[in-house]
């Protein structure tokens, strides 16, 4: 059994590192496979995380969750995994570096990842600094001041119409020109939201993250204090929980409320590819909870 992990982490995110340290000081063979392309990644500040008043970047969080992790134990590898099987109780992974790693439990956290066209120029540059995703973490951000929502259809209308509460100065560029429906039209209308459906080429950019407003195709330009992005269509990596049999709602993991543990035994999942909060605190309380009953699953097996 000594080639056998307790626990393999796949995705080392917020959820996925967060767990990791849990179970590091529980004294439990711990992997964390991480490909190192999530959404975490792309943050430049989280502002609603208790203890960070002035911000924390994703960049961070991870970088210093690995560094704490490490510290009680936890091994970490870059992979990606591709593959998951269970034989005999045992859950095998195969990982894009051709390596099969073995475990006695799973815990996925591999997370959402927001749809951000390439063909826009400096969309990422910005993103959690002055241009943001999740109304909920960062509406506050936007309070009174003049927006630009870059965006696709229904998406990107709804997201206008979300920010209305903070601010009344809305602009909203339908960036792939899909049509709205009539009603989200008259809306749009009533609340004094200006819909632009032009493609854009660059998103304008002052000392590498200060969001400045955006230019068209055409060339022309269009100035705004503040950004928000609502493309629709984002991406939850949940086919690796699919194939093994999890089950899913709405291509989101069903996992047991109270212990995060899916229909697989001994198969946990956590943060974003469960709930899609796009809340880094309830990714966090997910990943310990998760880690608390994936120890008592351990404590129960050993003694069996």
């Amino acid at each position: 059994m000594a080639d056998i992990y307790d626990c393999i982490i796949i995705g080392g995110g917020i959820a996925g590192l967060q767990a990791g340290i849990q179970l590091g000081r529980y004294k439990h063979k711990t992997l964390v496979l991480d490909s190192n392309n999530g959404r975490s990644n792309l943050c430049k500040s989280y502002r609603n995380i208790l203890g960070w008043p002035e911000g924390v970047s994703g960049e961070t969080l991870r970088r210093n969750g690995r560094v704490q992790a490490e510290r009680v134990g936890v091994a970490f590898k870059v992979q990606k995994a591709l593959s998951m099987d269970k034989n005999a109780g045992v859950l095998v992974i195969t990982t894009d570096q051709e390596e099969r790693l073995k475990a006695k439990t799973v815990l996925i956290a591999t997370g959402v990842m927001d749809r951000l066209p390439a063909d826009i120029a400096n969309l990422k540059n910005c993103l959690g600094e002055t241009m943001f995703i999740c109304p909920d973490c960062d509406g506050y951000e936007v309070e009174d001041k003049k927006v630009i929502v870059i965006g696709s259809g229904q998406a990107g209308a709804g997201m206008a119409i979300t920010l209305n509460y903070w601010t009344k100065d809305i602009i909203f560029i339908n960036h792939e020109q899909k049509e709205l429906d009539k009603s989200t039209l008259q809306e749009l209308k009533e609340l004094g939201i200006n819909h632009i459906p032009k493609r854009i080429r660059e998103i304008i950019v002052e000392d590498e993250s200060i969001f400045k407003g955006v230019r068209l195709q055409g060339g022309e330009t269009i100035v705004g204090e503040r950004g928000f992005v609502a493309f629709g269509g984002n991406r939850v990596h949940s086919e690796l929980a699919e194939r093994l049999g999890v089950q899913l709602e709405k291509k989101h993991i069903v996992v047991n409320a109270r212990t995060k543990e899916t229909n697989i035994e001994n198969v946990w999942a956590a943060g974003d590819v469960v709930a899609h909060s796009e809340q880094v605190t309830i990714a966090m309380g997910d990943g310990v909870q998760a880690a608390i009953w994936i120890h008592k699953r351990l404590r129960s097996l050993a003694q069996q």
